[in-house]
């Protein structure tokens, strides 16, 4: 008999062989995801790298507002000087306090991504 040119071809399934084993380790979303404890400290510890960041530049805007009413106060006599600091003077350490703060907390963030990422 002779063989035919175009053989059929036949699927063969079935379960897989070598299947991945879990081991003991989740990875850190994994427990963020199924909120465990361990996902809770996960989050937890960005919210206080978060509210450290915050405070911090909260403190050092009132050392860096606070006074001036003392300061106004001490000078009576000076208002074209109060206008020019409340007017000119406040916005470029507000700015840099601005800037410092959102790179703290974009850093904070990114340290947590690669935290979850595992990389």
């Amino acid at each position: 008999m002779p063989q035919d040119p175009t053989e059929r071809r036949v699927v063969v399934t079935g379960v897989p062989r070598r299947t991945r084993r879990t081991s003991g380790y989740y990875r850190p979303r994994t427990e963020i995801d199924e909120q465990t404890t361990l996902g809770h400290t996960y989050v937890r510890s960005l919210m206080r790298s978060q509210l450290r960041a915050g405070l911090g530049v909260f403190a050092v805007l009132v050392l860096l507002v606070g006074p001036l009413p003392l300061v106004f106060a001490a000078m009576p006599d000076s208002a074209g000087l109060e206008w020019a600091v409340l007017g000119f003077g406040i916005y470029p350490p507000l700015v840099l306090l601005a800037r410092w703060h959102v790179r703290r907390a974009e850093r904070n963030e990114r340290d947590f991504a690669r935290l979850v990422e595992d990389r």
